[in-house]
């Protein structure tokens, strides 16, 4: 079931002070007050200015008054979010966001002693993720869209609002007599989750009743299998050794065998091939038979090679 702020609140526990990051649009806004209303005093908050838009030096200013009225603490960080050529602009300012918010946590003076940092995604952001996944033809790990906590770079990450509808935020906000700032660029078409969330998201609101929270559960399933799926990986990553021997990846089950390089390419050298690599990988492990059969395929940002009777994995020069 969906749930109110107030029981968001009420279930999240972090370990304090607590760091907010905040953009000054609604639902960080109402996170943020929200939390300094059970916790004052503790609460500090996080604002990255990305620097895409003419709008980014408002959204500052209107961070830096919200804070002073409600005296918290506001760290500022000014970031380079520019995409490069064929990435998403969405995710290079995820990365760049993230990025900063870590480096802020971990370094700030205003920040010392800040170990849990708690972000505003809510149930129609997660179920934007889960959509965007799909339209992507994602496997488990999309699937299982945004988890509610995780541990990243010494820190513990929060988001204590992913069963909140963001209209619900949003009518706490006018009930407390609170603005916030609207983002122009989350009305861009140009971008495929503004398209769901504008489109797609108010036709399932028409045609079925709680989607959120099915939607919700299906994320749920799907990261619990790909917790299992991860398990099976580090056993048969056992039985394959390190690197993997191509005898011992020839006797598993076709799954399997695409499950531990999967695993293997991520876990162990950072990156994430493509379905049709692995189609690609596959049939040469196979071929894989005699001393002189060679193995050089593009993979992931790099390429996978033989070396001897094992796998290896190899950054582009």
């Amino acid at each position: 079931m969906t749930q109110t702020l107030a029981q968001a609140l009420q279930a999240f526990a972090p370990a304090l002070p607590l760091a907010v990051a905040l953009s000054g649009g609604a639902d960080s806004t109402a996170l943020l007050h929200a939390c300094v209303q059970r916790w004052p005093g503790q609460v500090r908050a996080v604002h990255i200015h990305h620097g895409l838009q003419k709008a980014a030096d408002a959204f500052e200013s209107h961070c830096q008054a919200l804070c002073k009225a409600v005296s918290v603490p506001l760290v500022v960080v000014r970031v380079q979010a520019q995409h490069a050529p064929g990435q998403s602009p969405e995710d290079a300012a995820r990365i760049a966001r993230y990025t900063a918010l870590t480096q802020a946590a971990t370094s700030h003076p205003l920040l010392i002693g800040v170990h849990n940092l708690a972000l505003a995604q809510h149930a129609d952001d997660q179920s934007e993720t889960l959509l965007l996944a799909l339209s992507r033809g994602a496997g488990l790990p999309g699937l299982a869209s945004m988890p509610a906590c995780w541990s990243r770079g010494g820190l513990q990450w929060h988001r204590p609002l992913l069963r909140v509808a963001g209209q619900d935020l949003r009518q706490w906000l006018v009930e407390q007599g609170l603005g916030w700032v609207e983002d122009p660029s989350n009305q861009d078409p140009r971008y495929t989750r503004n398209r769901i969330r504008t489109q797609i998201l108010p036709a399932l609101d028409s045609a079925f009743t709680g989607w959120r929270d099915t939607f919700a559960r299906s994320a749920s399933h799907c990261a619990q299998a790909q917790e299992a799926l991860i398990e099976l990986a580090e056993i048969d990553l056992q039985q394959t050794g390190l690197p993997p021997r191509i005898a011992a990846l020839q006797v598993l089950s076709p799954a399997r065998r695409v499950n531990v390089l999967r695993h293997w390419l991520r876990l162990h050298h950072h990156t994430s091939p493509s379905s049709a690599q692995l189609d690609a990988l596959v049939p040469q492990i196979l071929a894989c038979t005699t001393r002189g059969h060679q193995l050089h395929l593009k993979v992931g940002a790099g390429f996978v090679v033989r070396l001897g009777d094992t796998l290896d994995w190899q950054s582009q020069p």
